[in-house]
């Protein structure tokens, strides 16, 4: 009888034990779409904000919505933990 309860305890601990690696590896890819998402949001952003920087105009109307536009791109960045790199 003993032996009984042995192969279900050893049973239980092999189901929880794949288990527990199909959740983490099931983390692991989530965590992975996840950062592969904010870089590509990231460089999407980066891309938008040199296209606003090589911009010229000689409205002053169009240079205030540039530099609006220019401040919430870099606004997402920061959310997005970017900080601003000098070359």
């Amino acid at each position: 009888m003993s032996k009984g309860w042995d192969s279900k305890s050893v049973e239980e601990q092999q189901a929880a034990t794949v288990s527990e690696t199909v959740n983490s590896k099931m983390i692991s890819k989530e965590q992975h779409k996840a950062e592969a998402e904010k870089k590509r949001r990231r460089r999407e952003l980066e891309l938008q904000r040199e296209r606003i920087l090589a911009e010229r105009t000689s409205s002053a109307h169009r240079r205030t919505a540039l530099t609006a536009a220019l401040e919430e791109i870099e606004v997402k960045l920061g959310e997005l933990g970017w900080t601003v790199h000098l070359d």
